[in-house]
């Protein structure tokens, strides 16, 4: 990526950059003489003096509390890679009397960290979480400018449009996430302006390229995992020419080979569209799955028979839904329960095992026959078998997708999987046992991770938050200067008080 620096002294006056460039700061402004500034940094105060910021503003103006954007941070792409970047970047801040900050893709920072001598004045200009320093908020830094270029900036001094900071110097560098190709956010260092060193524009740019991979890495496990758990429901469109889509639109696997662009546009779908249009032309038929989407040229029919693809969403607080080839159906609770017990027994049931797992000792094959019968009028004879009853078709299930990744002991990818209980009004013996299993699956998974952003992010989440054991455990993990800590505290004494 190209990278800006800084020229530190004129070679012909000898004049030191910082007194010649605040000299150029009044000039500028007041369009006075011959005075000018690097190009990338006009171009910034332009921007900025459009966006009507004031060069005597303050405070970059603070969007959320530190509490938030720690929880924003825990949500964020960027927070897969933190532990890289502490590694990589805080020891070397720290002893050398810089803060390293990391932001969203607005520009708020997300995390802060550094030099306890450095925080306080630090905090006096408003570098803090929560705070927004996009150029449209405070005009031309290291952060808000990286951002809006789109490469490595470093901003010395009085190249800041606002004069609360020219006491200091940053160096950013964004970050593209490589599953969307979007900017994301942005990683700084910024401290006094004397004591920013030449070499942290390209430690923070091939800190940024380090995070860049890793991320990269960590989406190929991943996409790899998502082609093995659906490679079903691709094979079962018998030759039809299909592909496996990821939640964000990228093209992990298609047939034939080589025919299929890397990305499509998955925002008709948000208007209810179940097609899409490539640009060369191509329609196709969308099918949502638990994990992505299935495409294909076209609805499958007799001439071409292929086994159905049925997704279950069964976690969370919404209605229970199954989409069958594509169209979804909202369910009442007593069909939810029965095709839940028949994806947790692929080999089949019989009337008597089904009943007894439904309604325990006082199930009747009668009352499961009815049902049964009901529910082979909603998504086929073909698909629900009898003798014994069972599912013929490519299923996938939200709580089968947390079982799976907490069996392969990826706990993050489980705890943001699960959504919520599985059907969570039901009292069937068969789902309560796999829902507290579930549950409990999760809980000491997490519990048991020695990682502190995990065992945050268990607290906060639905199935975590009423955990008095989790949150006992966050207040232990977390150091004393965490505004999380506190956070957690009053959360132990709320439980222990009910």
């Amino acid at each position: 990526m190209p990278v800006d620096g800084v020229v530190e002294r004129d070679p012909k006056s000898g004049v030191s950059a910082s007194a010649a460039i605040t000299e150029l700061f009044e000039a500028v402004l007041d369009d006075t003489g011959d005075a000018t500034v690097r190009t990338l940094v006009s171009e910034s105060w332009q921007r900025s003096l459009a966006a009507a910021i004031d060069p005597a503003t303050p405070l970059p103006p603070l969007r959320f509390d530190p509490a938030e954007s720690r929880a924003r941070l825990d949500a964020h792409p960027l927070h897969r890679v933190m532990p890289l970047l502490r590694a990589n970047l805080v020891s070397i801040a720290e002893e050398a009397m810089h803060v390293v900050v990391v932001t969203d893709e607005e520009g708020t920072v997300l995390w802060r960290e550094g030099a306890s001598a450095v925080l306080g004045p630090a905090d006096r200009v408003g570098l803090v979480e929560g705070s927004n320093w996009s150029e449209e908020a405070i005009g031309t830094n290291a952060m808000g400018t990286g951002l809006a270029l789109g490469r490595p900036v470093q901003i010395h001094s009085t190249e800041h449009l606002v004069r609360a900071v020219h006491a200091w110097t940053c160096v950013a560098a964004p970050v593209t996430d490589p599953d969307t190709g979007r900017i994301i956010g942005a990683i700084d260092i910024t401290g006094p302006r004397r004591t920013i060193h030449p070499a942290m524009l390209a430690l923070v740019t091939a800190t940024a390229q380090l995070a860049e991979n890793q991320m990269r890495m960590q989406l190929a496990i991943a996409d790899e995992r998502l082609r093995a758990r659906n490679q079903g429901h691709l094979a079962s469109l018998r030759g039809t020419p299909g592909a496996l889509v990821t939640p964000t639109g990228r093209i992990i696997a298609g047939d034939p080979f080589g025919e299929w662009p890397e990305r499509v546009d998955l925002e008709p779908l948000s208007t209810g569209a179940d097609r899409l249009r490539l640009q060369d032309g191509r329609v196709l038929h969308v099918e949502p799955l638990a994990e992505g989407y299935l495409l294909s040229m076209a609805r499958r029919t007799a001439a071409a028979p292929a086994r159905h693809s049925l997704s279950l969403r069964f976690l969370g607080d919404g209605a229970p839904t199954v989409v069958l080839d594509g169209e979804s159906h909202t369910l009442t609770l007593r069909p939810a329960e029965i095709l839940a017990a028949l994806a947790l027994h692929p080999e089949g049931l019989t009337a008597e095992r089904l009943a007894f797992l439904l309604y325990g000792d006082d199930g009747n094959q009668t009352t499961v026959r009815g049902e049964i019968h009901r529910l082979r009028a909603l998504i086929g004879t073909d698909v629900l078998k009898t003798r014994p009853y069972r599912l013929d078709a490519v299923v996938d299930t939200d709580f089968g997708t947390v079982r799976r990744a907490l069996r392969e002991g990826r706990v993050a990818d489980a705890l943001r999987t699960c959504s919520g209980p599985l059907l969570q009004r039901s009292d069937a013996p068969e789902i309560r046992g796999a829902r507290d299993e579930l549950e409990v699956g999760l809980r000491r998974a997490v519990l048991e991770s020695d990682d502190v952003e995990l065992v945050h992010t268990y607290a906060t989440h639905r199935v975590g938050s009423e955990d008095l054991e989790a949150h006992e455990l966050l207040v232990d993990m977390l150091p004393a200067g965490d505004p999380r800590r506190a956070i957690a505290e009053s959360r132990v004494a709320r439980l222990l008080a009910d």
